[in-house]
Formats: C-alpha cells, structure tokens, sequence
C-alpha cells in the first residue's frame, strides 16, 4: 500500500490539491483495505486526469459519501477523470456501460442454474456493492429512466440492494458510483429528477492547451514539445469549431489524436496518421473539407516522424 499510496500522493502534490484533502484521502486508504479477489481492478489508468478545481470537487464530494454525475460534451475527459478517481482512492474499478436495452438484471444480477441450483449470477452493481468498488456508470442517460428507477435505493441515503428472493444487500462503505453523461447522443435522453437528485453534479469545462498537453506528454515523453504543442492546438482547434457548429464532434477525438500520434512511431507520416485518427472519422464530404483545412494549418504536409520524435 506504501508504494502505491507514494505515487498516488505525488500525483496530487503535482495538480496542488488541498493537503487537507490529501491527509483524508490518505485516511480513507488506510480505512478501507481491498479484498485480494478484487485487487485486480485497482490499477494505475493509462491516462491521469488535469484539472485542479474539477479534482478537489470530485475528492470532496466522495470522501463525504456522496456519488457524482459528470455531465458535458464529448472529449472533456470524464472517462479519464472516473478512471483517476477510482485509483487515487484505491478502490475496484467497475465499468457499467449502459443503452437503451439495460435492464435491472444486466445491473444487479439475475437467476442462474449452477450445480442444478438456481442462483444469483451477480451482476456489476452487486459486485461493487460488496466489494467497496466505484461504479462508473457510462453514458447513464442513454438507458431508460425505468431501468435505472432499480438503483434509487442504492445511490441514496439507504445504500441498499433489495433483490426479490434473496437477501437485502447492503452496500461497502466504501462504495461510490460516478455516473457520465454527454450532450445530444443519438438515444439519449433527460434523466428525472428522482435520479439525479441522489448525485452532486460536475459540468465539465472543455478541455484547454494545458489539459492536452498533459495527456500528450503522459503518452509520448520524448517527443518534441514544438510537435505535442502543434497537435495540441489541432485539437483545440476543432473544439472551437465544433463549439460554433461549423462541424459536429466525430472528429472531435482526443483518442484518435493519441492514436495517430502512436501511428508516426512506425514510420507513418504524421499527416497521414491524423488523416486516419481524426480526419476520416467525419464522414461528410464539406465536414471533411473544413477538417483538413484546420488540419493543413498545423500539421505541414512534409512532417515526418523526426520532426515529432527528433
């Protein structure tokens, strides 16, 4: 736990969180220890989440027991933040993917036969229950309200599972569930009152030069700073682009920049990388005309691989 806790304690002294903050975070670890069946899921995300004030929002609300809604456009990286939260509070990771056919039992479980018994197959609510996990629950709002009306009793004050049949289930201290939702998606839609009074809500801001950089440094270390700073402002020049609607986000893709950057490392020139990570994912012609536009503006045709990679 030492080891693990030292790295996780520079992190937070590296975005200058609060070190009241740090000193109950530090508690909370030593409070809660993680089951060996589950130690699997405590893992270091490949990407760490930038932000001062988003992550003291985020500590503070879950060191007091409450569960947070992320809510905002694409790529403002609240996958990411999930991800670094659940590690810098130690805790099992579970992924909880919802769309328009969750049901209660894809959640909490559902009846089994095993040795010719009937048994509950424990679904990822009900794991994260007993085991003091965070419970990401991605894309919330793309399930129906009455499928989710099943975890009222889990995210409030009574922090319960009641499952027909079987015995009450009470959650692990230690328990959180941090759900994400974005704008707009085909199949998404307005989540009621009754749920989301039971989460503290984050609107997350875009994304600025620091926060990409951040994550483009976490990734390539050795490349040039001139290179990261101009894929940087690619990026950020799409989000504007996409902000005023001149374009929509499907090429709007931190993950597809990262992948094209990862591409030139083989030997791919870099504007045929960001052609295939964030130029082809739009699929309109005119989209697609403006997209290269901004993409000629950065990114010179007659890069190549030294000029990100020295």
């Amino acid at each position: 736990m030492r080891n693990h806790w030292t790295e996780i304690e520079k992190y937070l002294e590296d975005q200058k969180i609060a070190q009241e903050l740090i000193g109950e975070l530090r508690d909370f670890h030593m409070r809660y220890e993680v089951e060996n069946q589950v130690k699997e899921r405590v893992e270091k995300p490949d990407i760490l989440f930038y932000g001062k004030k988003i992550l003291e929002m985020s500590i503070a609300a879950l060191l007091q027991g409450d569960n947070l809604l992320l809510s905002g456009a694409k790529a403002t990286g609240k996958n990411v933040l999930c991800e670094t939260l659940a590690w810098i509070f130690g805790r099992p990771e579970y992924d909880i993917s919802f769309h328009v056919n969750t049901d209660s039992a894809d959640l909490i479980g559902t009846d089994t036969f095993i040795n010719n018994e009937v048994r509950l197959r424990k679904g990822p609510i009900y794991q994260c229950a007993e085991f003091g996990g965070f419970g990401i629950l991605d894309e919330i709002n793309m399930a129906k309200n009455d499928a989710v009306s099943v975890l009222h009793a889990t995210l409030d004050h009574r922090r319960r599972i009641d499952i027909p049949g079987y015995n009450r289930i009470l959650l692990h201290p230690a328990t959180r569930f941090i759900g994400t939702m974005n704008y707009g998606y085909a199949g998404t839609r307005e989540l009621n009152e009754a749920l989301v009074s039971r989460f503290m809500v984050i609107d997350m801001p875009e994304m600025d030069e620091d926060s990409v950089l951040f994550v483009l440094r976490q990734h390539f270390p050795d490349g040039e700073k001139s290179a990261l700073k101009a894929f940087a402002g690619l990026f950020l020049d799409l989000q504007i682009k996409a902000y005023h609607g001149e374009i929509s986000t499907k090429s709007l893709d931190l993950r597809g920049l990262v992948s094209a950057v990862k591409a030139t490392r083989s030997g791919l020139s870099p504007i045929d990388a960001i052609r295939m990570g964030i130029i082809n994912k739009s699929f309109d012609v005119f989209e697609k005309e403006i997209v290269e536009d901004v993409v000629s503006t950065r990114i010179p045709s007659s890069w190549t691989g030294k000029d990100i990679w020295g």
